[in-house]
């Protein structure tokens, strides 16, 4: 960090010149309020700037463990800066990518690691490999749900997967705790079978059942699957949608 001049980058706040400080603060008991301010200011509401891709270098050493930090949030947030579509930058910092994808690819392997940090992972993993749409759009497995437009009457529609059930609504689903679940205004969905997967949902379904997150294989073959819209009944794939959106 000292031979780069932070006062002349910027980050979500303005100048960056406070960077290095908050990087040097790691290490304590302080982590969580450190990281917390770091992602505020270089990926805020998922935002990039040219001090995010200047921290690289830091977030490297912090995975690999030549920094102290946490290697799981280096990784994540290096992961969330390489979705920039900075070529420049990609290039720039190739040697970091690849060192933050073997580390990426270590961490998300180890078999006790909790369903969300996995998916986060395996988002930075294909971030690093160059992966577009899915390198951002797979956090809507941790979300349970995918906030869609019918592809014929345009309607919009929530597709949930989780707590609350799996089904297409054409409205908003959640309700109180102690409320009668309401149905009307929804249609199933129907999951993929591992068999008829291909391409990148044959991929992140394998690693997940491979890395035992039968969770996430299971929200997977939902993602992957198919809907239908509650008021016009047509049906569609719903990654195939996702990834419209996300294009």
């Amino acid at each position: 960090m000292t031979t780069i001049d932070w006062s002349e980058l910027t980050h979500a706040y303005g100048s960056a010149e406070d960077v290095p400080g908050l990087f040097a603060r790691l290490g304590g008991t302080e982590d969580d309020a450190v990281w917390q301010e770091l992602w505020g200011s270089l990926c805020h509401q998922g935002s990039v700037y040219d001090a995010s891709w200047a921290a690289m270098p830091v977030l490297t050493d912090i995975a690999l463990g030549r920094a102290p930090g946490g290697p799981i949030q280096a990784v994540t947030m290096a992961g969330l800066i390489t979705t920039d579509p900075d070529e420049e930058c990609r290039a720039r910092y190739a040697r970091e990518i690849a060192q933050l994808l073997d580390a990426a690819r270590a961490l998300r392997a180890d078999p006790g690691q909790d369903a969300h940090t996995y998916v986060y992972l395996t988002m930075a993993v294909l971030a690093f490999e160059g992966g577009e749409v899915w390198a951002e759009a797979l956090e809507g497995v941790n979300s349970e749900e995918y906030d869609l437009e019918c592809p014929e009457c345009e309607d919009g529609l929530f597709v949930a997967f989780g707590s609350y059930g799996v089904f297409t609504s054409a409205g908003d689903y959640v309700t109180g705790a102690g409320k009668e679940e309401a149905t009307e205004g929804r249609t199933e969905l129907v999951p993929a079978t591992p068999g008829q997967l291909d391409g990148i949902g044959a991929r992140l379904h394998g690693e997940a059942v491979q890395f035992g997150q039968t969770e996430v294989a299971r929200a997977l073959t939902y993602v992957f699957g198919k809907a239908s819209c509650p008021s016009c009944e047509a049906v569609f794939t719903v990654s195939e949608e996702v990834e419209k959106q996300w294009i």
